[in-house]
């Protein structure tokens, strides 16, 4: 696994050099380029201007900011350096908060951090322990491409998890979701869902989460690479039924794939018995 990121974290006094890891594999995901039609080269993308047509080169082309509709300031490499944030290569650790505040709609791309060699690998693991006895995550700030990031570390297995968090007030409001009025739930209703519930729940190792898609996707390119025909199934469109009908058999049908299996001379006793008695 290779590092992307080289720095330290630092809270008061204490100062740990870490590397990060992408937490996130791509080498599943199919990607593909795009082609011309008829000859079937690849495709590039010119940058054009809107009005006139022309042909733009990227040396011919700034940055402005719309400040009213057709009305732009222009922003320049100097505006830029002004601004721009020295990066420090350091997470500032802002404090320790329960887990429980930070709203999982913050939580962005997750990042494994490890201690950066021997000697940074015995406060690594300290702050590792410290972080999974007191049951508190570390909140932070770190630089990272010129632009200051909040970040999460909390424990994870033997190790730390990082992740990138959005900021507060970049989140939307949930009231302003249309169709979100208190409707009266009907207790009947709510007891069966609440038992439907009970009878679905599991453990999440034991969910099978797949991307089937990308699966059929792979299928299918190897079919048409082999020159194979492509078969595509279509699902058909689920029957809608009323509320009360469609919980009571989903609950029988939950009850009936928790049904454990009977064995075979569980079955073949009972069969005997019932040809005693007949």
């Amino acid at each position: 696994m290779r590092a992307i990121w080289k720095g330290h974290i630092r809270f008061s006094l204490v100062t740990i050099p870490i590397r990060i890891y992408n937490a996130i594999s791509t080498e599943e995901k199919v990607s593909f380029n795009l082609l011309s039609k008829e000859n079937h080269n690849p495709v590039k993308y010119e940058k054009k201007d809107k009005v006139t047509g022309e042909v733009l080169r990227q040396e011919d082309i700034i940055k402005g900011y719309q400040y009213e509709p057709g009305q732009f300031v222009i922003i320049d490499d100097e505006d830029f350096e002004k601004v721009k944030l020295k990066s420090t290569k350091v997470i500032e650790i802002e404090g320790f908060v329960d887990t429980s505040e930070v709203h999982h709609t913050l939580f962005d791309s997750p990042y494994f951090a490890g201690p950066d060699g021997d000697v940074a690998a015995q406060t690594y693991s300290l702050l590792a322990e410290a972080l999974r006895k007191s049951g508190k995550v570390g909140v932070g700030k770190v630089v990272l491409r010129d632009r200051e990031s909040v970040v999460l570390l909390t424990p994870h297995k033997q190790g730390i998890l990082l992740y990138k968090l959005r900021y507060p007030n970049e989140l939307r409001d949930m009231k302003d979701v249309p169709n979100l009025e208190e409707k009266p739930i009907d207790e009947a209703q709510l007891k069966m869902a609440n038992t439907l519930i009970d009878s679905m729940t599991t453990k999440f190792d034991e969910l099978t989460l797949e991307d089937k898609y990308n699966s059929a996707l792979k299928e299918m390119i190897t079919a048409k690479i082999e020159g194979k025909e492509v078969v595509s199934i279509s699902e058909e469109e689920p029957e809608v039924v009323d509320i009360m009908t469609a919980l009571k058999q989903s609950i029988e049908q939950a009850k009936a794939d928790k049904k454990p299996m009977e064995k075979a001379g569980d079955k073949s006793e009972k069969q005997e018995k019932a040809k005693k008695a007949s």
